[in-house]
């Protein structure tokens, strides 16, 4: 059996993850800068070799919107290839390649860093994951007024599932660039708010805000849904009824 790594492991996709791994009886090695066994800091590349020892698939989830996600990758993969990784698979998000977004261009040029790397590689998309729009909404929904940025539309999508969709790639062959992911509804942003007043059981008034720019203007364009990918099927409602608002 091959051991695994997870980085991330720790985090919001990292721990359904690395349970989904270990329920498939899979050896799985946690890499985070506070783990006892194997403390990494990705940034500074310091602890990637032991850590590494013995790894032949690697699940690189760990990511920063605050920056330095190519960094941290050019260590792990710098680091990889000296232990002999034959394997290595990376989350991404819908619409990096078309979002002028300047985390998402980090997570584009981290895609093509890993597709050049010269190991076997499989880099899977998804879209936002529920947890991320609610907190997104909790924020909008501190004021008596909720203003939505007007004509959009997003995808939210179970973090379990697409926890589960990695494990499943994780554990077959390199597969390069798969289908993306996304939930199992496209939705209007002003739909989602309602549902999160619903759930929360405060009373909101909605304004829709029209707003300007390339990114508005890609994101209102739905350059970030995956209408015709993998489909998880949880709601957003299913979400909101079990973890609440």
């Amino acid at each position: 059996m091959t051991t695994m790594m997870v980085t991330g492991g720790t985090g919001t996709l990292g721990r359904p993850l690395v349970a989904r791994l270990r329920e498939e009886g899979q050896d799985v090695r946690v890499l985070s800068r506070r783990d006892p066994h194997h403390p990494v800091d990705l940034r500074k590349g310091q602890g990637l070799d032991a850590a590494l020892a013995g790894v032949g698939t690697v699940v690189h989830v760990a990511s920063s919107p605050m920056g330095g996600d190519d960094e941290a990758a050019g260590n792990l993969l710098s680091a990889a290839r000296r232990a002999g990784v034959e394997h290595l698979v990376y989350i991404s998000i819908v619409g990096v390649d078309q979002v002028p977004y300047p985390y998402y261009r980090v997570k584009h040029k981290v895609e093509r860093m890993v597709e050049g790397s010269g190991i076997g590689w499989t880099v899977l998309r998804a879209t936002q994951f529920h947890d991320l729009v609610r907190s997104v909404l909790r924020a909008l929904g501190r004021p008596p007024v909720m203003l939505l940025p007007k004509g959009l539309q997003d995808q939210p999508v179970a973090v379990e599932e697409v926890a589960g969709r990695l494990a499943g790639l994780a554990l077959g062959s390199p597969a390069g660039r798969v289908p993306d992911m996304g939930g199992p509804e496209v939705r209007d942003l002003r739909s989602l708010a309602e549902a999160w007043v619903a759930a929360s059981g405060k009373e909101r008034r909605m304004v829709e805000v029209p707003l300007a720019g390339r990114t508005y203007g890609a994101f209102r364009s739905g350059k970030h849904l995956a209408p015709g990918g993998v489909r998880g099927s949880v709601t957003f409602e299913e979400f909101l009824s079990e973890r609440g608002a």
